[in-house]
């Protein structure tokens, strides 16, 4: 197999020197690796980074992030350079990937930012350069 002649030369490389016992333990190695990838993680995961990836998104988290608290969509519209409509469909993704909470308080639903929202904004200042 191709991919196992690549990888024999990589560990000719790595190792000095490299035989059909090497290759097969790190293919295991490799294997196990990849099993430690859950799929239910992964695509929860991409929901997620796919809601911060459009402006109006990840505007909408900094803010709820911001507030530390509850905002309504109304709150968060003279913040917005988008239709009140605009801003609930952003919201309605936001909470199916769960970086937004939505609490109904009589005619009005007001927002929240998840701590799954707060971490990864952390974690995206934490990596910004000073």
């Amino acid at each position: 197999m191709a991919t196992n002649d690549r990888l024999r030369r990589y560990l000719s490389d790595e190792l000095g020197e490299c035989c059909d016992e090497d290759v097969e333990q790190r293919v295991e190695e490799l294997e196990i690796l990849g099993a430690q990838t859950d799929e239910t993680t992964l695509e929860s995961d991409v929901q997620v980074l796919s809601a911060l990836a459009n402006e109006t998104r990840y505007k909408i988290v900094r803010l709820l992030h911001a507030a530390n608290g509850e905002l309504c969509v109304c709150e968060l519209s003279p913040l917005l350079d988008v239709s009140e409509s605009a801003i609930s469909h952003a919201l309605s993704d936001l909470t199916k990937a769960g970086l937004v909470t939505r609490r109904k308080d009589g005619k009005w639903r007001k927002y929240r930012a998840t701590g799954r929202a707060t971490a990864l904004l952390v974690a995206l200042d934490g990596t910004k350069p000073d």
